[in-house]
Order: structure tokens, then sequence, then C-alpha cells
């Protein structure tokens, strides 16, 4: 006889954002998470809108500053931003806006119903931008983002249109905003009603995972 699986699993939730380049290093850390700890933690992912409303702006006006900061990122994470991207920052006219990634993910769950999922589709959405250098703002480029999960493109970019959905990703940036949230990537363990900050930034996965098995103890022990 097959055991039923445990319901009300704790929750990894992995707030992070399409545009963040310390997100791109971190996902790589949860997706290991989520396949170690399958059984154990249901991992769900969350878009934080770190570029939105007057934020909004060409890529040109923040490329030195970003520069900088994928050196560090690389160094620190070790993935790689690689030619294609640093060529879109070169040329200065790529609009750099959180909300249309984010509603691709958005669509995405509402589409699947399943945030595990989500997961891996936020991190192929990361990866169009930082390793292929591809347009997040032109809805073609999810088209072959989504064809590895099965889902009917036509729906997606019926959906991905819809202003339900670019509302469904603003309410998803409040709702990140309301718990506090004041920096991507942030991961957040919720056990039962309870909450508690995993990590605020990047973590490597040993850190990350030793900390996430010190709270499952911790819980198992009440």
């Amino acid at each position: 006889m097959t055991p039923t699986p445990p319901e009300n699993l704790p929750e990894l939730l992995y707030i992070q954002d399409p545009l963040c380049g310390w997100c791109y290093g971190t996902s790589p850390v949860i997706n290991r998470l989520q396949e170690e700890f399958a059984g154990r933690v249901d991992v769900s992912v969350l878009c934080g809108g770190m570029v939105k409303g007057e934020d909004v702006g060409t890529i040109a006006e923040i490329w030195d500053g970003l520069k900088t900061s994928l050196n560090d990122v690389e160094q620190v994470t070790g993935v790689q931003f690689v030619e294609a991207f640093k060529a879109l920052g070169a040329a200065g006219d790529y609009r750099y806006d959180s909300e249309p990634p984010s509603r691709a993910i958005a669509t995405f769950r509402q589409l699947t119903q399943d945030p595990a999922r989500a997961v891996a589709f936020a991190h192929a959405v990361q990866t169009a931008l930082f390793r292929d250098g591809q347009d997040l703002n032109d809805p073609s480029t999810y088209n072959d983002l989504l064809a590895p999960f099965g889902v009917d493109v036509v729906e997606f970019q019926r959906r991905w249109a819809a202003p339900e959905s670019a509302r469904a990703a603003q309410q998803e940036f409040a709702a990140v905003a309301r718990i506090g949230v004041e920096g991507f990537p942030t991961a957040v363990v919720r056990i039962g009603e309870q909450g508690y900050v995993l990590a605020r930034g990047y973590q490597p996965y040993e850190q990350m995972r030793a900390g996430l098995e010190q709270l499952l103890r911790e819980e198992m022990s009440r």
C-alpha cells in the first residue's frame, strides 16, 4: 500500500524578481533545495517588483552600477552573465521593468496550478534575460520557455495580455511589500501560521540547507 503524502507541508517561499542579478545567482540554490527536501517542504516563488512605477526606465540609466554588481554576483555565486546580456546593457535601450516577466510567472502559475513548477519557470525567465539576452517585455520570448512545461502557448499569450494578469502581478508586488520584504532575494519558511526568515540576500547552498534543517528540527521538537 502506497503511503499517503503528508498534507500542509512547511513551505519555502522564495521571494525574488526576474530582473535581480542576485536572484539569478540564488535560483540554483533554491532548485537544489527543492530537490533535496522533496516530500518534506513545498517550494513556491513570488515576484517582488524590484523595478516598477517611477523606477522603470532604460537599462542605460543603471548600467554602470549594474555592471559592477554583476561582477560581484559572478564571483560570489558562480553564475555567469554572458555576452548577450552585456550587449543588451551596452546598447542601452532595453526597458528595465519587472512587471512583464512577473506577469508571465503569475500567468504560468494560474495556468498550471503548480507552484513547484513555477519555481523552475521563474528560473527559465531569468536565464532568458541574463544568459540569452532576450527581451522579457516581448510576449513571444516566453513561447520557447513554455515548451518544456507542456503549457499551451496560445492560452498563455491570451492570459498574459489580459488586464487581469497585470493586476495579478501588481497584487503580488503589494503582497510582498505587506509582509515586509525590502530586498531580493529573500527566503521565508512558513510552518503552520508562523513565518521565519531563512535568508535575506544570497546564501550558499550548504548554509541555506543547514538553516532549513534547523527550522524543521525545531518545529518537530515543539
